[in-house]
């Protein structure tokens, strides 16, 4: 219990009992209930959007969805996919690219990718909510979205290395490692909502969309090894905004094509 109240505060605005603290150890063993975080989140979207389409058109459920989301998470994967964009845009060695990425300051690269992610996030999240009735498959299709996307960002601590040498240059704690056994725990919770899904549908198709997540990840992760030498806490937020759309964009492909 102390291991996943230390990955709720560190990966959420959520209140912890007192006395959790982020020791490096404890963030570190904590990471393996990263992708079960996403189901929390994934929860208090559906749960906004269901509320939401009471009172509201359906655009605005889908945003206020979608704002709930990013207000629970403080806006931390966001943060880093932003600072990954400046960082990779206007860095030309692994130096400039980590200094850049360090800066709190929000650049060009960053506003534009930010801007064209929240907006792919939304005309997904509209689709997915509206297209079909409303009910246990398109929540599970919300909630796998966001534990998947926290698996495949899981992954990147087992495959690189941390990449800022000087410890010191860090600005937010962060969890750097992950055992296999670890890992196999973590996969378990950011598979089980996409397996419900299958089950609950008979819908055996839906596990194809690992191949896309695998690929993504392969491409990351080499693309990371190339320019910085590892990951960084800002390289895991990208990677899990970038499959959590991505997860968004494959329920639609499929719905599209079957219309």
């Amino acid at each position: 219990m102390k291991l996943f109240f230390t990955a709720l505060m560190f990966y959420t605005r959520l209140p912890v009992p007192k006395g959790i603290d982020h020791s490096e150890d404890l963030l570190n063993r904590s990471t393996i209930f990263f992708p079960f975080i996403g189901w929390i989140v994934g929860t208090i979207g559906v749960g906004v959007y269901w509320l939401g389409s009471f009172l509201f058109p359906p655009e605005l459920a889908v945003l206020f969805s979608l704002i709930s989301t990013i207000w629970v998470t403080g806006a931390f994967h966001e943060d880093g996919f932003a600072d990954v964009c400046d960082g990779f845009g206007g860095g030309w060695s692994a130096e400039q690219i980590l200094t850049i990425m360090k800066d709190s300051r929000l650049g060009t690269y960053g506003a534009i990718g930010i801007g064209l992610l929240l907006t792919v996030k939304f005309f997904a999240l509209k689709t997915m909510f509206t297209v079909e009735a409303f009910g246990v498959a398109v929540a599970l299709k919300y909630i796998s979205a966001h534990s998947l996307s926290r698996l495949v960002a899981t992954t990147m601590m087992r495959q690189l290395p941390y990449a800022r040498l000087d410890e010191t240059s860090k600005v937010k704690p962060i969890a750097k490692g992950i055992t296999a056994s670890q890992l196999a725990i973590a996969a378990g919770f950011g598979l089980l909502p996409l397996l419900a899904l299958v089950l609950y549908t008979g819908l055996w198709i839906y596990l194809t969309f690992l191949i896309p997540l695998a690929l993504v990840q392969g491409r990351l992760a080499w693309f990371f090894r190339k320019w910085i030498g590892g990951y960084t806490g800002d390289c895991l937020g990208a990677t899990q905004q970038l499959t959590e759309v991505i997860v968004y964009m494959s329920f639609v492909s499929l719905l599209w094509v079957s219309i």
